[in-house]
């Protein structure tokens, strides 16, 4: 199964396969920080109004890594797939916050 990737789905069912193992929950989580430099761009687009790319992208990054620790974990018990997955952020400090990525780690067949 090495050269298959990692199903994630946020469904409890991936058409076309059949779960033979539920193994568990699996997450993935990061923290980050904002910049003092990106603060004060994205502070600046808040007074004119639009999209603050800045944070955007730090979400992005954010839920990249959370969903690739999350899979990383699944394959250690010997998953090919990932169900239920769903997303959770917290604000651990002011200018930090966390990314929780979590779902099921399964074994997936074709029916």
């Amino acid at each position: 199964m090495a050269d298959e990737r990692m199903l994630v789905v946020t469904s409890p069912q991936i058409p076309g396969k059949r779960i033979v193992r539920t193994l568990g929950m699996v997450a993935g989580n990061t923290i980050r920080a904002r910049g003092i430099g990106k603060d004060i761009v994205a502070g600046l687009r808040m007074l004119v109004g639009g999209e603050i790319h800045e944070y955007g992208h730090l979400m992005s990054q954010s839920r990249e890594q959370a969903v690739d620790r999350m899979t990383a974990k699944a394959e250690k018990l010997g998953a090919n797939a990932v169900i239920s997955v769903d997303f959770q952020n917290s604000v651990i400090a002011k200018s930090c916050a966390e990314m929780l990525c979590y779902g099921t780690a399964v074994v997936v067949e074709d029916e």
